[in-house]
């Protein structure tokens, strides 16, 4: 079982290695994936995501259309006259992405930040912990696609005294 295990930690390692070695090899996707990474709570897996998920930029050109597609935008729910349900996320969302979403939502609400100040502030606005959290997500994308947009390192704009 520990072989299997150390097995599957070797290929994984070698996966993201090549990874890393492919994309150094292209000075675009390099340099999208810095600025990407300079995004509070957005790692090395996440930053591979969204350029396979967008195609480099080309594919998927607004953050908005990248929230919906990863099931971050919510959408209201009507059936002829009635509106009984609150407003919710696609089912038909990419998992994997939002999911991975949640986790640079919380490692970001961890550290010291404005994304961390902002989930703090609406929390006790008596917002729900997971809409404030989906709110993040969603700001992380917008975040991710204005550092490309602009080619610029993302600045947190918290000033600390």
């Amino acid at each position: 079982s520990q072989a299997l295990l150390d097995v599957i930690s070797d290929q994984i390692h070698d996966l993201e290695t090549e990874i890393e070695r492919l994309i150094t090899r292209d000075n675009t996707l390099k340099k999208q994936v810095n600025l990407i990474r300079s995004v509070p709570g957005v790692g090395k897996v996440v930053s591979w995501y969204f350029i396979a998920k967008t195609g480099g930029f080309r594919l998927i050109t607004q953050p908005r259309k990248m929230a919906c597609y990863c099931g971050v935008a919510p959408f209201e729910y009507q059936s002829g006259t009635s509106i009984n349900r609150k407003p919710g996320v696609s089912m038909y969302a990419d998992k994997m992405m939002k999911s991975l979403l949640h986790l640079s939502a919380m490692t970001s609400i961890q550290r010291d930040n404005d994304l961390k100040s902002y989930y703090q502030r609406k929390i006790k606005e008596g917002k729900s912990k997971m809409s404030v959290l989906n709110a993040v997500r969603n700001k992380i994308i917008h975040r991710v696609f204005a550092v490309i947009k602009h080619q610029k390192f993302y600045q947190n704009p918290l000033a600390f005294s």
